[in-house]
């Protein structure tokens, strides 16, 4: 599952792994759950990521739907995204670790730490560094980002939380049950679908270019 306030990235970081590119507009998400496949340790691993909502905070506490609850508790690992240039969004880290952890009491969840937007330097408002250091102190692993520029960090991200879960299921490796154990959600688009949506984001882009 991945996770994180609004305007973060998070649909962004998602569709950058799953299809290499980017577009840079997209639309506010209603959950989307994907699938693909990953080479991990020359073993071929289907892999569903959900995509979330972006997190509000009111009254300095989290405000978690019900939907994003059952995300997270149905996930096997989570990332958490923030933007360096959202503080706030920063500041929303170490809760947010707090509330999965929660949510899977007496076991340990992978989870791995993001930073996006690592290309906007100049209207930075959160120093990478910052997130390094919590993201030891919480004990997760961190990467820095941009989404826009660079697909090998966004893979390796995503990467190394496969190869953690794949590492804590082989002993009892149970694909039936897990997919029976999945909650029910709006029916998500599929990769063939995704690649449409593209094609109709970029005619878009094209018309406006030649209607000017």
């Amino acid at each position: 599952a991945v996770v994180g306030a609004s305007g973060v990235g998070k649909t962004a970081l998602v569709v950058r792994f799953l299809t290499k590119r980017f577009i840079g507009d997209y639309e506010r998400n209603a959950g989307n759950l994907y699938t693909r496949q990953v080479q991990i340790e020359g073993e071929t691993l289907a892999i569903q990521v959900q995509d979330t909502p972006g997190i509000q905070v009111h009254e300095n506490s989290l405000s978690c739907s019900e939907q994003l609850n059952r995300c997270i508790r149905w996930a096997d690992a989570v990332v958490i995204v923030f933007s360096i240039t959202d503080y706030k969004s920063y500041e929303l880290i170490s809760q947010l670790h707090q509330h999965v952890q929660q949510l899977h009491l007496g076991t340990r969840l992978p989870v791995v730490v993001v930073a996006n937007k690592a290309d906007l330097l100049h209207i930075k408002q959160v120093d990478p560094q910052l997130g390094l250091q919590l993201a030891g102190m919480l004990g997760c692993s961190f990467y820095e980002v941009s989404v826009s520029e660079n697909y090998n960090d966004v893979y390796s991200a995503f990467h190394v939380l496969c190869k953690e879960v794949s590492h804590k299921q082989q002993p009892s490796s149970t694909p039936e049950k897990r997919r029976t154990s999945l909650i029910p959600r709006p029916k998500s688009p599929n990769m063939q679908d995704l690649k449409r949506r593209f094609k109709q984001a970029l005619s878009a882009k094209v018309r406006t270019v030649t209607s000017v």
